[in-house]
């Protein structure tokens, strides 16, 4: 063989060794960008399975909204009534939101608009570390500290109540709500900052009628994230709620939560029986609600990726 075919013989081979590797990289690719949609079509269909199995038999929708006996074990009558924890989740994550919006919000307009440099990025990786802390440990915190700490402070019997877990609740979503909120404000044009400088707007002018305005779609995202993020939470809500069915009337109220109800029951519940198909069965509500809150949030951040791209030069 001549040195031309040689050479265009291992030109052949080497495109059609680059034509499969660039077909294994594709299909590579392609799973692991489907496989979260797959995976959350298992959970949905595995949580399915046993919570349709209640609803379309033992299921009582004006029992399930509207009662707070949650009896399922009981021999004689048991009861399904899941408010008390509807409510109690509810009230968690509500003082969640009321403690850690403003803080978060904040820190991400610091973040975004003042700080510069180290001092900037000091503060990113501690927001990042902060997120870090696992959830049980966060728990520890509220169920020994905390709980003193309240009892001292407000003269209540127990510390273990709604106050406790939203405020631990609060400190754990706000690092994600502090980082999605940091990117939607830098999502704004710098444009529109030297704009209004040039009219002679003052930095705080610029970012209270500016740069706030303009990304309020994605400070709604970071807030409904932190929302999910509270909602689905599991150990601090155990560990600091107090675990009591209860219609709270304060927050200094003992309540328990839909994710510590899963949690505390499921491991001692017959497996098949109408108590296990329950517990189930709000967990289906769980997903519902968080996968909703999840996608309008998600909803939001494309609209605000697409309006910055048609507002890039």
């Amino acid at each position: 063989m001549n040195p031309q075919a040689l050479a265009r013989s291992r030109d052949f081979d080497h495109r059609g060794r680059a034509w499969y590797a660039d077909r294994a990289v594709t299909v590579f690719v392609f799973i692991g960008g489907t496989s979260a949609i797959l995976f959350i079509g298992g959970i949905f269909a595995f949580i399915a399975r046993e919570g349709l199995g209640f609803v379309f038999t033992e299921f009582d929708a004006g029992e399930f909204f509207g009662s707070i006996a949650w009896r399922p074990t009981s021999a004689l009558d048991a009861t399904y009534g899941a408010l008390a924890l509807i409510v109690g989740t509810a009230s968690i994550t509500g003082l969640a939101m009321v403690v850690s919006i403003p803080f978060s919000l904040a820190a991400a307009v610091f973040i975004g608009e003042f700080a510069r440099g180290r001092v900037r990025e000091t503060l990113k990786v501690l927001v990042e570390l902060l997120a870090a802390i696992p959830s049980v440990v966060w728990g520890f915190i509220g169920f020994s500290i905390m709980n003193s700490l309240i009892i001292d402070l407000f003269d209540v019997p127990i510390g273990l109540n709604v106050l406790n877990a939203g405020i631990i609740l609060g400190l754990m979503a706000a690092p994600i709500m502090t980082t999605i909120a940091e990117d939607a404000l830098k999502a704004v044009p710098d444009g529109y900052r030297e704009a209004a400088e040039a009219l002679g707007a003052t930095r705080w002018q610029v970012i209270r009628k500016v740069v706030i305005p303009a990304a309020k779609n994605g400070l709604v995202a970071a807030v409904l994230l932190g929302v999910g993020r509270g909602f689905g939470e599991t150990m601090v809500v155990l560990m600091a709620s107090g675990h009591s069915i209860n219609l709270p009337d304060s927050v200094f109220d003992s309540v328990r939560a839909l994710t510590a109800t899963i949690a505390a029951e499921l491991g001692e519940t017959a497996v098949g029986s109408d108590h296990f198909r329950a517990l189930f069965t709000l967990g289906i509500l769980l997903f519902m609600v968080t996968f909703a809150i999840n996608l309008a949030a998600d909803t939001i951040m494309r609209g605000i990726r697409r309006k910055g791209e048609r507002g890039r030069p």
